[in-house]
């Protein structure tokens, strides 16, 4: 095994607590019986670490389902018709199977903490002192879970017991109120200090709890809102924030600070690959993986940005950027290392360029270079685990409130403390950041981590920045036919033909109604039950 901890236990509970219609008798199988299961404390944490099994299967499709349907995502997985072609392509609807896996897998990690949580309460072998923590834990996890759902698909059903089928959905206040709920009461009972990252902490749900109320604070799109503006090529009208929340994600973002155990890391390299994977004092709470194979899935956000190392051909890649080096300043540091365009094959010192004309640059986040092996067995095993939150994200978390409440000049000091590390110097110190600053900063900081297209949600300008793909160099028709003459005066090969394919249908299909994602199947095809969501 790559490490010797207990969050292998995770694989000792199997049950298949997911979403499932009313008509369906899934929810049963294979759970737990009823007598007292939990003897020792190793048990509550063997029921509910399983809630992270269904969780690990999302770390890479994540990737897919929300990175890729922006202006920046491209794809060469599978062909035409393949499932994440169409979400490049903003051609998605409920059969999607990034959909039907995310809002499944969601739903089973619910099940499965539900069940755990009840299990836990009903023990006459624990203390109440016993079970704190581990339904802390669970707490936690729920309310990670309910923060996907409700940002993805708005209104959502709550399930809070194994016995509740209910396929009614709830508002996005009452969804938001149980987040917080489980996210407070499990800060109370959780450690400072965990034993590992990828076990959740106070810091963790502090963190969460910024970035929850962030969220909620931009007063999200109910669905009659989404419902007026499905067809809509237009943003909708930004409403005023609520400053309450506002206030809450500063309250939340200090107290992780004041915990004292969390703070940048020196180096922005340093926060990824496998030899930096779950450790140093930015990272608050990680995914674990073990591999393909062994955590069902493995993480393949490196095999997707970095396919096939050290070859430059027109399909290197399965998930890449279209847009973001050539809009990224030159004297960022960070852009040389999050976005490769030059990289040295360690074996012969030989150099490869990904550059047009032929192909684009990758993903370099994704490039694992922390060892002198790491390019290689990274994409292959899928064993990197992934940051679900750092520092830098609370801190712009607490910029961002800052700036909407009015207070830019406070906002930063934050800021200043992420583009510090990121220039290496204060030349870059912004005296009172604009929102356009935090939205830049977001973009640069966290490429490839998963957060482009809630924030671009949360701001109500995803109709908007789509369309800039018109401004992109490739959307030119010059770039339609292979074999012809590109603008760059390059011949056309097939891989930009197909990107500007890619750019036209992103062009041509955004409008309203993907400000959320459609209700897909069940894990067995059924349909749910649950009224759908506008457009789809």
């Amino acid at each position: 095994m790559k490490k010797d901890i207990f969050y292998s236990a995770l694989f000792a509970a199997t049950l298949t607590l997911g979403f499932t219609s009313c008509s369906s008798n899934d929810d049963t199988d294979n759970v737990i019986g009823e007598e007292d299961v939990i003897k020792t404390q190793d048990d509550v944490y063997a029921l509910i670490n399983g809630a992270y099994r269904p969780y690990q299967t999302l770390s890479s499709t994540f990737t897919s389902m929300v990175d890729t349907p922006t202006e920046l995502g491209t794809s060469y997985l599978g062909n035409e018709e393949d499932d994440v072609t169409k979400m490049v392509e903003l051609k998605y609807d409920k059969t999607s199977s990034y959909a039907k896996k995310t809002f499944n897998a969601l739903y089973k990690g619910i099940g499965i903490v539900n069940d755990a949580i009840e299990k836990t309460e009903a023990s006459k072998s624990l203390t109440a002192a016993q079970k704190a923590e581990p339904i802390a834990r669970a707490k936690f996890s729920r309310g990670l879970f309910y923060s996907w759902l409700v940002v993805l698909w708005g209104e959502v059903p709550i399930r809070l017991t194994t016995a509740d089928v209910s396929t009614q959905r709830q508002s996005i206040d009452a969804v938001y109120t149980q987040i917080v709920k489980d996210l407070t009461e499990a800060a109370e009972a959780l450690p400072t200090t965990p034993a590992a990252k990828y076990n959740p902490s106070k810091g963790a749900a502090y963190a969460l709890l910024s970035r929850v109320y962030l969220q909620w604070a931009s007063n999200p799109l109910t669905l009659s809102e989404v419902e007026a503006i499905k067809d809509s090529r237009v943003d909708p009208a930004q409403k005023a924030w609520n400053t309450e929340r506002l206030e809450k994600v500063v309250e939340y973002a200090d107290k992780v600070t004041q915990l004292g155990v969390y703070s940048l890391q020196p180096q922005f390299k340093d926060l990824f690959g496998i030899a930096n994977e779950s450790k140093g004092p930015e990272q608050i709470f990680t995914i674990y993986h073990e591999g393909d194979g062994i955590d069902q899935q493995g993480n393949h956000q490196d095999h997707c940005a970095w396919t096939y190392p050290f070859q430059e051909k027109t399909e290197i890649v399965h998930i890449q950027p279209i847009h973001t080096f050539n809009d990224w300043p030159n004297d960022d540091p960070r852009k040389e290392f999050s976005i490769v365009t030059t990289i040295t094959d360690p074996r012969d010192g030989s150099v490869h360029s990904y550059l047009p004309p032929v192909t684009l640059p990758v993903y370099g986040k994704g490039v694992d270079r922390s060892t002198s092996t790491s390019v290689y067995t990274s994409i292959q095993f899928n064993y990197v685990d992934r940051i679900e939150l750092r520092y830098a994200e609370v801190l712009l978390n607490k910029a961002e409130a800052l700036v909407q409440l009015g207070r830019n000049t406070e906002a930063a000091t934050p800021l200043n403390q992420i583009r510090q590390r990121g220039f290496g110097d204060k030349t870059h110190n912004i005296a009172a950041p604009t929102l356009s600053d935090i939205q830049k900063e977001w973009e640069y900081e966290f490429v490839y981590e998963q957060r482009h297209w809630q924030n671009l949600t949360r701001w109500r300008n995803l109709i908007s920045t789509v369309l800039t793909v018109k401004d992109f160099e490739h959307f030119d028709d010059s770039y339609a036919t292979v074999g012809g003459t590109g603008k760059d005066g390059s011949t056309v090969n097939a891989f930009f033909a197909r990107i500007h394919r890619f750019l036209k249908s992103k062009y041509q299909n955004i409008n309203g109604h993907f400000y959320r994602f459609p209700i897909p199947f069940g894990s067995n095809n059924e349909e749910l039950g649950i009224d759908q969501n506008p457009g789809y």
